[in-house]
């Protein structure tokens, strides 16, 4: 390998420190200086709530989206093993394995937490306070 083979990945650096570089200008050129009390507001468009909400938003959403890109990785990561299998041998076997191993491991752990559990009789907010003991 000679120091042209890596010109492309030089040039993507440099278009991509560029790119930061005038984002951040941008950026600053264009923000406002002096906001106003109401754009200062922790609300999107600056409008202030009239009442709170009655519950907490559920993170359990968020839960089910990571989950679902930490095992989207994994089949990504598979499926470039799979596409090198023959060149890999036992050593791309045992690393696969190993790595299925922690991914498993992972859906043990919010299996094990409830994160996965969707039965709304389950939750602790909807039992009442029997149910809870009894649990």
């Amino acid at each position: 390998m000679t120091l042209n083979d890596y010109l492309p990945l030089l040039v993507m650096m440099v278009l991509a420190l560029v790119f930061v570089g005038a984002a951040v200008l941008i950026s600053r050129i264009f923000s406002p200086k002096r906001p106003t009390v109401e754009k200062s507001a922790p609300y999107e468009s600056g409008i202030l709530p009239e009442t709170e909400p009655a519950q907490r938003f559920p993170v359990k959403f968020y839960m089910v989206a990571m989950l679902f890109v930490i095992f989207d990785v994994e089949i990504i990561f598979l499926f470039a093993w799979a596409s090198r299998f023959n060149d890999l041998g036992w050593y791309g076997i045992g690393a696969v394995a190993i790595f299925t191993a922690f991914v498993l491991e992972t859906l043990a752990y919010v299996w094990k937490r409830g994160a996965l559990d969707w039965n709304v009789k389950h939750r602790a907010r909807y039992m009442t306070a029997a149910d809870r003991e009894a649990a």
